[in-house]
């Protein structure tokens, strides 16, 4: 019986702030592809944590778009290894909206949501260079 992989379930997280220079659309809506670039950074860390090399990535599988993100939002991006090949890593990818500005409470009131909303899910897979 082999051993199982100690890399699988290896989990990163980033949070940040969303900026209002990203609003791209009305209400303050920031674009699909700004999760996407957060995924980018989170899988950057899950890479080189797991095989020191910053990786890079091959492609996403899945991607769902479930929920707004805004400006003056914090974002929770997390990544969680969930298989391991040779030179490949499949991870699981979501990004939560944790706290969100409450205009409607004045111009800089906000809240921390409990629950956080998640806004986009997505498997990816990155490559890292072969052991030497």
């Amino acid at each position: 019986m082999s051993e199982q992989d100690p890399r699988l379930g290896l989990t990163v997280t980033h949070r940040r702030y969303v900026p209002y220079a990203h609003a791209h659309y009305a209400g303050n809506l920031v674009d699909g592809a700004y999760a996407l670039g957060l995924f980018g950074d989170v899988a950057t860390e899950v890479c080189i944590r797991t095989d020191g090399d910053e990786g890079l990535f091959a492609g996403y599988a899945d991607v769902r778009f479930t929920a707004p993100v805004r400006a003056g939002d914090v974002v929770e991006v997390t990544a969680r290894v969930v298989r391991v090949g040779s030179r490949s890593r499949t991870l699981e990818l979501s990004c939560a909206v944790v706290c969100r500005g409450r205009p409607d409470r004045g111009d800089s009131a906000a809240e921390v949501l409990d629950p956080p909303i998640v806004a986009v899910t997505a498997t990816g897979t990155v490559v890292v260079p072969a052991p030497a």
